[in-house]
């Protein structure tokens, strides 16, 4: 029989995300309508551990829809992957009175929460949270659509000084594992050639594509790289070899870092994050736990953690194609 929830808590973990205050708004104002207390957890698992709750109600997520970053703070647990540490997590939730919670995160806070779930089978949801939109299971990641905004907007200003100086740059963008950022970004920015993990260009095919571009008449040129790309051990390898091997180029190195993680976020993150955060709470109410919602075809649905963790969001090999039509 399922439990009966009266108490529901909310928290953040891992990397922040712009969306993510939407998101616990979301969740705090659909614990609201249904008549259920809501708690927020500061500093994730780590929150959790220490009992560092907060009662919310509607009027305390007033104003936030709007902010990047994360109003509960976020931190990364080293205690929460022992089991003592989910003990203790365990009992201060039974302190509080919480009977499920909600998770906005990675897959690695989808990992925790999976554990903790079997362990004591407690009530749990996930919502994804991070630019990269490496989360099998959903379409778009809260964070990902502000991230590509903020990047093409930067790569529009770059591409300014790299016309008016004749130059070659390499911009580094987010993305260890996957390309989903460097892709799009680099098709909607324009960029001469894109450099992601899924797709080993090699140094000497890169070579050839950027003489293809000067011959054609292109006195500048923007290589859009993932972080995770395997062609160079860095961008700046990559730099240096480019500039070996084509002297007619000026080369220029821009790592973009940690502003793609910041900033207010898009309408698309808000609206999904307001979506996602209703459906996680209507979910826990209806006896579903160990899910994580996402975006699939336009509607919002719930795939099961260890799917989520364990499977592999592809990159659209279309788009691929269709980036390297762009770039003659």
């Amino acid at each position: 029989m399922a439990k009966t929830i009266k108490k529901i808590g909310v928290m953040t973990s891992g990397g922040d995300s712009p969306g993510m205050n939407a998101a616990i708004r979301s969740v705090v104002r659909a614990c609201a309508y249904h008549n259920i207390e809501c708690f927020g957890i500061y500093r994730g698992y780590e929150g959790m551990i220490e009992g560092d709750f907060i009662k919310m109600n509607a009027r305390s997520v007033k104003g936030i829809i709007n902010k990047g970053g994360t109003i509960l703070k976020s931190a990364r647990s080293k205690e929460f992957r022992t089991k003592e540490g989910r003990a203790k997590a365990h009992q201060q939730l039974e302190k509080a009175g919480i009977d499920a919670f909600v998770v906005i995160g990675g897959d690695g806070s989808f990992t925790g929460a999976m554990i903790f779930n079997q362990e004591y089978n407690f009530p749990v949801m996930g919502i994804p949270g991070t630019i990269d939109n490496d989360i099998f299971g959903t379409t778009h990641t809260l964070g990902y659509d502000t991230a590509l905004n903020t990047v093409v907007e930067v790569i529009d200003k770059i591409r300014d000084t790299a016309s008016s100086h004749n130059r070659l740059f390499f911009v580094e963008v987010m993305g260890r594992d996957v390309g989903h950022i460097a892709l799009n970004v680099g098709v909607g920015a324009g960029a001469e050639e894109i450099l992601i993990p899924e797709e080993d260009l090699g140094l000497d095919r890169l070579l050839e594509s950027l003489r293809r571009s000067k011959k054609s008449g292109k006195s500048s040129s923007i290589v859009v790289v993932a972080e995770g790309d395997k062609i160079g051990k860095s961008v700046f390898e990559l730099k240096d070899y480019v500039e070996e091997n084509m002297t007619e180029y000026e080369v220029r190195v821009s790592v973009l870092g940690h502003m793609q993680r910041g900033g207010a976020p898009s309408c698309f993150d808000r609206v999904l994050a307001s979506r996602m955060g209703v459906k996680a709470v209507e979910s826990l109410l209806d006896g579903h736990s160990n899910y994580m919602v996402g975006l699939k075809n336009d509607i919002i649905d719930v795939t099961p953690f260890d799917q989520a963790v364990k499977g592999k969001s592809k990159i659209n090999m279309e788009l691929l194609r269709v980036s390297d039509i762009m770039s003659i």
